[in-house]
């Protein structure tokens, strides 16, 4: 594993790896981004040493564009072949999935920064972390619920495999563009985005320190170390 490069799964334009990028430049990561939306995923998980599969619009339940399956059932042979994974919001949904979990729709949506429960603060930290889903995963049979958000799980493991189903990978900017783009929904919602920028303000010094840590935690988790 060491010798391998590892992979990040980017599944839309605007849902880049940001703070994940910074940390894997300062840790010296040697990794591929791929567009999965745009180029599709790679055949076999078994070339990388590690994956982290990031956010998106879609919906993990889809069976079109084709780019949405195909990348849950990567994530299944990367877990069968012990390629330690990191899912990321949809990543954590498409992993959950990939394990035998299921998705249902989150009641109401989560948006927001703040706080979960966690059981293993060391590997996951309480936060605040960005919320931002219309869905949420169920914990897959043998995978261990090790964080809750008010809204229902926010993490899970299985080995070396973590499931998130909050942001720890953004900045504000790209909340703001988020919330723009879904400005309507928002409405509809009751969500300010005068109140989600505030809260990004108030919060989003502290969760990249906290990102940094979970980032860290999650790299320790493989069998070998992850370079």
């Amino acid at each position: 594993m060491a010798d391998r490069p590892g992979l990040v799964l980017q599944n839309e334009n605007e849902a880049p790896a940001a703070l994940l990028e910074d940390w894997l430049h300062e840790r010296g990561m040697a990794h591929t981004t791929v567009h999965s939306w745009a180029w599709g995923v790679p055949d076999d998980p078994r070339e990388y040493g590690w994956v982290v599969a990031l956010g998106a619009s879609d919906s993990a339940t889809q069976t079109e564009p084709a780019w949405v399956p195909d990348e849950i059932e990567f994530l299944r042979r990367a877990a069968d072949a012990d390629v330690p994974v990191l899912g990321i919001c949809f990543g954590g949904q498409a992993l959950s999935v990939a394990l035998g979990g299921e998705i249902s729709p989150a009641d109401p949506m989560s948006v927001g920064w703040f706080e979960i429960e966690t059981t293993e603060p060391e590997l996951v930290p309480r936060g605040p972390w960005l919320h931002f889903n219309y869905e949420t995963f169920s914990i897959p049979d043998g995978a261990t619920q090790i964080a809750r958000s008010p809204r229902g799980p926010g993490a899970f493991r299985i080995g070396p495999h973590i499931g998130l189903q909050f942001h720890p990978e953004v900045t504000p900017a790209i909340v703001e563009e988020w919330a723009e783009s879904e400005a309507a929904k928002l409405a509809e919602l009751g969500v300010e985005r005068e109140d989600l920028r505030a809260q990004g303000e108030r919060h989003a010094d502290a969760a990249a320190k906290e990102a940094v840590r979970l980032f860290d935690a999650w790299r320790l988790l493989a069998p070998t170390p992850v370079r």
